[in-house]
């Protein structure tokens, strides 16, 4: 008797493809890879951008581009009433899919962090307000019976703030890619890079407001942007409101290898993020030796940031601007500080992360009993304890 493959649904606003794409859909991707190579039937369905295809097969994962960044909810709810996947991962960022409203059973939350302050900032006004209600009161009583994963210990306490039970709620910590060997040279200039969306809750301003301050001692230190976003203009233009064209530099959405050319060349990671669930720079930027800078508040950096070992954590923009100038002054406290990222670069990877989400999704047993969908049940004796990996 052949057994029939489980299958997997993972509903995501975008994906890595997406020049909006961050960290969050590489979490995604890489556990939606790893699962199909344990043998799980992968869907992700995501929206549709300029240019992206119907349909694409990527490591043996199938990807559907449906709707824009808002029906994109709509095609996923009725995708998942419609084809009735055997799991459902319901991708919270910010606003969940509302899945719940179509199945009973077999749903996984997967949240990478809370975005109180992020409403406000990209959606101020009622618009903002609104999110926030789905957000932290509509989504919490919807899925209170449905497991939870997410990718830091912060993350968790926000969750559980909300009103989800904390015996939900799993942690399952983002993995990191061994980096490859370098190919470029430490930049001579005192460089900061940041790399990831250009969006306003990246507050990439305080990095370019840290790089002015720097330069008054450092008159060569520079700023290297990775990545793009809808935010890019606002930024260029605050860049030569401050006059500081000649050292700020735009990449743009880059390849792999550019990006992790632009770790080569940096001396610190400038990770100015009003939140952040764990913050995958932190780890890519340790594999080639560069400490991160980032804020307390931020929430996840918290634990992918050991401050004083392999980075610091600030409390304030005028804190981050001291502390991105005094690294870059002070080369034996930078050295230290690389050497302790270099050698915590490992500590995490993809398998584990796959192996902890495989966890959370077969622990989750649907029975069916007198033609009625029963209560989920634990397939382990573990599997009704919170997960941290």
């Amino acid at each position: 008797m052949t057994v029939r493959e489980q299958t997997v649904l993972l509903l995501n606003w975008r994906d890595t493809t997406n020049p909006e794409g961050g960290g969050s859909e590489r979490y995604v991707e890489e556990v939606a890879r790893g699962l199909a190579e344990l043998g799980w039937s992968v869907t992700i369905l995501c929206a549709a951008y300029p240019g992206s295809p119907r349909e694409a097969r990527r490591h043996g994962v199938r990807y559907l581009y449906r709707g824009s960044k808002v029906t994109v909810y709509l095609r996923g709810l009725l995708h998942t009433w419609l084809h009735r996947p055997d799991r459902v991962v319901d991708v919270q960022n910010g606003l969940p899919f509302f899945t719940r409203l179509v199945r009973r059973t077999g749903v996984v939350v997967l949240v990478h962090h809370v975005h109180q302050e992020q409403w406000q900032v990209v959606y101020p006004g009622w618009k903002g307000r609104l999110g926030w209600w789905l957000e932290s009161r509509a989504a919490p009583r919807l899925y209170r019976d449905c497991r939870y994963v997410t990718v830091s210990s912060a993350s968790r306490d926000e969750l559980v703030a909300l009103g989800v039970n904390a015996a939900r709620v799993d942690v399952v910590h983002n993995g990191t890619d061994p980096a490859p060997a370098r190919q470029t040279p430490r930049d001579a200039r005192p460089t900061v890079v940041c790399v990831g969306r250009i969006v306003p809750h990246k507050q990439i301003e305080h990095a370019v407001d840290a790089i002015a301050e720097a330069r008054e001692v450092l008159p060569e230190a520079r700023l290297v942007v990775v990545g793009s976003g809808w935010w890019e203009d606002s930024l260029r233009e605050y860049v030569a409101e401050r006059g500081l064209q000649e050292a700020v530099e735009f990449r743009g959405h880059v390849s792999e290898a550019d990006k992790h050319a632009a770790y080569d060349e940096a001396w610190v990671l400038a990770l100015p993020s009003l939140k952040e669930g764990w913050g995958l720079v932190v780890g890519e930027a340790a594999g080639h030796g560069v400490p991160t800078i980032a804020y307390r508040s931020a929430g996840g950096p918290t634990e992918s940031v050991q401050d004083g070992r392999t980075g610091l954590l600030v409390d304030d923009p005028a804190e981050f601007r001291a502390a991105i100038t005094e690294l870059l002054q002070d080369e034996a406290v930078r050295r230290r500080l690389s050497a302790e990222a270099l050698a915590c670069a490992g500590n995490f990877n993809w398998s584990t992360t796959v192996r902890g989400m495989d966890r959370v999704l077969t622990g989750q047993v649907v029975e069916v009993a007198n033609g009625r969908r029963a209560a989920e049940k634990p397939a382990r004796a573990d599997a009704g304890r919170p997960l941290e990996i």
